[in-house]
Parts: C-alpha cells; sequence; structure tokens
C-alpha cells in the first residue's frame, strides 16, 4: 500500500491540491439521505436495506453506494448523483475511452498503449495514466462519456485526470458496459477490461471484493487521494459473478480521517452485500 500512497502523493505534489475546490455546503440537512432498494427476489431488497443502512451506522464521511444484480434484478443506491473527486478509479473510464477509440479506427493497442494500460490498472501508475490522458485528449475522452451516456461525470481540467468528477450513477454505468454484450464496447474489449481488473497487485485488492465468496469471480479497481478538504477520498469498484448472481459494487467516499478509515467503511458495506447476495 506504501508505494501506491507514495505515487499518489507525488502526483498530489504536483499541483493538484492547488485545484480549486468547491466550498463545503453548509450544515447538513436535518435529514440523510436513505439507502435505497428494489428486487425481484422476494425479502432481498428489505434485508440489504437494512444490511447497509447498519454497516453505514457508526461511520462518518459522505458515503455512496450503488449494487445491481442481473440475476435478482436487484438495485440498491445511496446518493447516487452525489459527485466525487475520482482519483485513480477514473483510470477504468481512461481504458474504456483507449479501447473505444482504437475499436473506431478499426486498430488494436500498440505494444506502448497494452504497457501502459496494464501498469494503469494492475499497479494503479500514475505516470502511465496521464500518458494516456494527453494522448486521448478531453474530446475523446468526453466523446466516449457521452456514447456509454455517463452524463454525470465531468474529467478534470488541466491534465487532472484524478479531480474528474463522477457519481455511483456513471460508474454503474461503466460497469454494466464492462460486464455485458453492447454497441459501445467490444467483446474484446470488455475482456481486456476484466482482464486486468482482475489481476491488480495484490496490495490494492481492498475494497468491494472483501467477504466475496471463494466461488465468485471478481474484478476491482479502487482509487484514493487526500486533500487539503474533505480529508481521503476512498473508493472501490468492482464486478463480481458467481454463486448464481452477476453483480456490481461501487463505493464511494469522502471526509475520511485517513485511507484506511475510508477501506474500512467500504468493505463494511461489501460484506454485507456479498453475505446477503449468497443467502437469496
Amino acid at each position: 500500500m506504501t508505494r501506491g500512497i507514495s505515487r499518489h502523493a507525488k502526483w498530489i505534489a504536483t499541483g493538484a491540491l492547488a485545484a480549486c475546490v468547491a466550498a463545503a455546503t453548509p450544515a447538513a440537512a436535518a435529514t440523510a439521505p436513505a439507502v435505497s432498494c428494489t428486487s425481484a427476489k422476494a425479502g432481498l431488497a428489505d434485508k440489504l436495506k437494512r444490511d447497509i443502512t447498519s454497516a453505514l451506522s457508526h461511520r462518518s464521511g459522505t458515503i455512496a453506494v450503488g449494487l445491481y444484480d442481473r440475476t435478482t434484478k436487484t438495485t440498491c443506491t445511496l446518493r447516487s448523483s452525489t459527485a466525487y473527486d475520482s482519483a485513480s478509479v477514473v483510470k477504468v473510464t481512461v481504458l474504456a475511452t483507449l479501447l473505444w477509440d482504437a475499436k473506431k479506427h478499426n486498430r488494436y493497442l500498440t505494444d506502448r498503449e497494452s504497457t501502459l494500460a496494464k501498469a494503469m490498472i494492475t499497479k494503479s501508475d500514475n505516470d502511465a495514466t496521464s500518458k494516456l490522458w494527453r494522448q486521448l485528449g478531453l474530446t475523446k475522452i468526453k466523446g466516449f462519456l457521452t456514447a456509454a451516456g455517463m452524463t454525470q461525470t465531468k474529467p478534470g481540467a488541466n491534465g487532472y485526470w484524478g479531480l474528474t468528477q463522477i457519481t455511483v450513477t456513471d460508474e454503474q454505468k461503466l460497469l454494466k458496459l464492462v460486464t455485458a454484450k453492447n454497441t459501445v464496447l467490444s467483446d474484446n474489449s470488455r475482456a481486456y477490461i476484466l482482464k486486468l481488473m482482475g489481476q491488480v497487485i495484490s496490495s490494492q485488492r481492498w475494497g468491494t471484493p472483501y467477504g466475496a465468496g471463494s466461488g465468485i469471480s471478481w474484478h476491482v479497481k479502487n482509487g484514493w487521494l487526500q486533500r487539503s478538504t474533505h480529508g481521503w477520498r476512498v473508493h472501490s469498484v468492482g464486478t463480481f459473478k458467481g454463486g448464481g448472481h452477476d453483480y456490481m459494487i461501487t463505493v464511494l467516499t469522502h471526509g475520511n480521517s485517513t485511507m484506511n478509515y475510508g477501506i474500512t467503511t467500504i468493505q463494511g458495506v461489501a460484506k454485507v452485500i456479498h453475505r446477503d447476495l449468497a443467502a437469496s
């Protein structure tokens, strides 16, 4: 974990902290948003709502959650349209854009692009990401977001890809594209993204995979970033298949006192989701 943090710290030092941050909103509304769940499986929505709410009941920070299970047509959301600094979670979008653009030009990735893509996803390498971000440019990135219907995602300005604004709604849209046949990403592109997300180095396999059963295949990308406002941003997006389920989880958080505090929050949510789905 230390290496990952030092890379991010190095990137922050290059000027990310100088970027403008919207003023924090005044005191929170009297009623905090509630977890909302629906399901075709009797009793599952109520159980998930109760258990996710319980997992978050004593956690501080601002937490957004998304769950979608194709098998039981189950959806859970919390703060689905709240915007967060993406940190490294945006790297899945960068890879998807690269593959989408290559498909449009009827070409394979170059050896250089493949090397950068692998480092970007499996090691969360920031230098590799910056090179691909510059190569693509905002026009292509925005083009992919439009094609993907990710209307709530706003790319970071001036090369600050880690300050891209993301929401649970859009991250779940991206995970759905990656995990099922569609006209935006080719089958080969989807398989390539999942392959790399399944090869993340061991020190970065925390977050949404936590608590998944041994028979569940997982693919994950995490992000973490400390700034002068809202403390640590700690995020995790993952896709899961097995045990009669095909699902994806997004948890976005900020206002964490430490990186590990955010990880613990995410894993508390993931654990009850995996458990409830396995029992359904």
